[in-house]
C-alpha cells in the first residue's frame, strides 16, 4: 500500500537527523567555527547569513580554549544572539576537548567531516587554495547549512572499549607481521620446517618446537638431532605452556625432528635468518600476551555493560567477536536503524543509478575501516556456526543469473551480523534464528532489521 504522504524512509530519516541538528545549531545562536590546530587555533563568529561577526586567532592547546568560548559568547550577545553553537573538523583528539569545554559552557557543539571542508573549499571559488582563515570561514558555512553532524559523546565505560578496541587493532597487526616474518626467514633460509604442520605459523606446539630448535641449534639445526627425539620432545613440552599451549601434537613434533636433517635453502643465510627468527619468536610471545590480556579486558568490560548474553546468542559470533565490533560501533542505542550501523562501516551497497542507466553497485568504504574489518573477520567464524547466515551465503553465492562471489557474499553476511548485532542490542531480547531467517515476526523494531537481513 502507498503511504500518504509519499515519503521514503530515507526521506523520514533525514527529516529526523535535520530535526536533531536544529537542536544543536539554533538560528537563534550564532556560530563559532574553529580551525583546530596543535598549537594555533582560529576562529570565526558568524551569523546565519554567512556574515563574519568577529574573528581571532588564540596561540593555546585545545582544551585551553574557555577563553575562547568566553569572547565568543560575549560577541555574540552583542550581535543579539543569546546563544552560541561550537563547530570544528573531527582532528585527531582536539575535537573532544573542545567538545568537553562546550558541553560545560551550555553551548551547542557539532562537527564537520574534514572531507566536506575539502570539497567546499574547491567550490567556494574554484580554487584549491587552503588557509586556516578560509577553513574556519568554510566550516562555519557548512554548519549554517547543516552539513555537519552530532559526534558521539561516548560514556566511560564506552570510551574505554574503544581504546581497547584500538589497542587490540594495533596488536592484532603486529602478531601478523610476526607471522609473515617467521615464514619469509624460513622460507628462505630453512624452509623443511614449514612443512610439519597444515598450517604452522597457528600452531602452538609448531611455535613451542621452533623456540626449541631455535634456542640451542646456534645456526645448525642437524646439531640438535644428537640429543635424541625423546630429550626434544621433553623440551618442546617445556616450552609448550609459553606459548599458551598444553597438549603436544606429536605428528608436527615428529615432523620437526625429521626437519632437522633437512639442508635444503640458502645456507649462508641460515645462521643468521634463525637467530633473528629466535628473536622475532621472544617478540611474538610477548606480543600474544599482551593480546590475550587486552581480549580479556574487553570481554570483561562487555561483562560490565551487561551485553555478553545478547552478543554471544548469536550463534558463531563469540564475545570477543562482539566486543571487537562494538568498540568500533560505540553505543549501538544512537543509531536509529542497523541500515545505519552498516553505513558507518561502509558496507551499504553505493548505488549508480540514472534514469535507465545502472552502473556496478559496490559497497561504498566510506565508513570505519576498523569496523569493516571486525565484521569480515567475525563472518570467517560465524558461517562454520550459523544457519541462518550459512544459507544465506549458500543463497547469494547459488543464485543463477546474478551470482556473486564468495567474497562478496561475505561482505553481504558482514552488514547482516551488523544488523543482528544493533537489533538484539536495541530491543534488549536474544538473537532468534527464526526472526533473522523471517520465518516468524519479531516485535518492535527488531521486526524489519532481523527478518530483512
Amino acid at each position: 500500500m502507498a503511504q500518504g504522504s509519499g515519503l521514503t524512509r530515507g526521506d523520514r530519516n533525514r527529516n529526523r537527523r535535520i530535526a536533531a541538528l536544529r537542536e544543536a545549531v539554533r538560528r537563534d545562536r550564532a556560530v563559532l567555527a574553529i580551525d583546530l590546530g596543535e598549537d594555533k587555533q582560529v576562529a570565526v563568529l558568524l551569523d546565519h547569513e554567512g556574515r563574519a561577526l568577529a574573528r581571532k586567532i588564540v596561540k593555546a592547546k585545545a582544551h585551553q580554549l574557555a577563553g575562547l568560548l568566553a569572547w565568543a559568547a560575549e560577541r555574540a550577545v552583542k550581535a543579539g544572539f543569546p546563544g552560541l553553537t561550537v563547530a570544528c573538523e573531527p582532528t585527531g583528539h582536539r575535537w573532544k576537548a573542545l567538545m568537553g569545554l562546550a558541553d560545560s559552557a551550555g553551548h551547542g557543539f557539532v562537527c564537520v567531516q574534514s572531507l566536506a571542508v575539502a570539497r567546499a573549499r574547491e567550490g567556494d571559488d574554484y580554487t584549491r587554495d587552503k588557509t586556516d582563515h578560509r577553513d574556519a570561514y568554510l566550516i562555519g558555512k557548512l554548519v549554517i547549512r547543516l552539513d555537519c553532524y552530532l559526534p558521539e559523546r561516548a560514556d566511560e565505560a564506552w570510551a574505554r572499549l574503544r581504546h581497547l578496541g584500538a589497542r587490540r587493532f594495533a596488536q592484532v597487526a603486529d602478531v601478523t607481521s610476526c607471522m609473515q616474518q617467521a615464514g619469509d626467514l624460513l622460507g628462505c633460509a630453512w624452509p623443511a620446517p614449514l612443512a610439519a604442520a597444515a598450517r604452522p605459523l597457528e600452531s602452538v606446539t609448531w611455535l613451542a618446537g621452533m623456540a626449541v630448535v631455535t634456542g640451542r641449534c646456534c645456526g645448525q639445526p642437524g646439531r640438535l638431532r644428537t640429543m635424541g627425539y625423546e630429550k626434544f620432545l621433553a623440551a618442546v613440552r617445556r616450552e609448550l605452556p609459553r606459548w599458551g599451549g598444553k597438549y603436544v601434537r606429536h605428528s608436527i613434533v615428529r615432523g620437526l625432528w625429521e626437519a632437522l636433517g633437512d639442508t635444503g635453502g640458502v645456507a649462508a643465510q641460515r645462521r643468521g635468518a634463525l637467530e633473528r627468527l629466535h628473536l622475532l619468536l621472544d617478540d611474538w610471545r610477548a606480543l600474544r600476551a599482551r593480546l590475550a590480556d587486552t581480549e580479556a579486558r574487553m570481554t570483561g568490560l562487555l561483562d560490565d555493560l551487561g551485553l555478553t548474553a545478547l552478543v554471544t546468542s548469536i550463534d558463531g559470533v563469540s564475545a570477543l567477536s562482539g566486543a571487537v565490533m562494538l568498540a568500533e560501533t560505540g553505543d549501538l542505542t544512537r543509531f536509529t536503524s542497523g541500515r545505519a550501523v552498516v553505513k558507518h562501516a561502509g558496507l551499504n551497497p553505493s548505488e549508480h543509478t540514472s534514469a535507465t542507466i545502472s552502473g556496478q553497485t559496490r559497497i561504498s568504504r566510506r565508513g570505519r575501516p576498523a569496523l569493516r574489518s571486525a565484521a569480515w573477520r567475525a563472518v570467517w567464524g560465524a558461517l562454520r556456526h550459523n544457519k541462518v547466515l550459512a544459507a544465506k551465503h549458500a543463497h547469494l553465492t547459488g543464485r543463477d543469473g546474478n551470482r556473486l562471489a564468495d567474497g562478496q557474499a561475505r561482505t553481504a553476511c558482514a552488514a547482516a551480523l551488523l544488523r543482528w548485532l544493533w537489533a538484539v542490542i536495541t530491543a534488549g531480547q536474544a538473537w532468534d534464528a527464526r526472526i533473522a531467517a523471517g520465518q516468524i515476526p519479531a516485535p518492535g523494531r527488531a521486526v524489519t532489521c532481523a527478518a530483512a537481513a
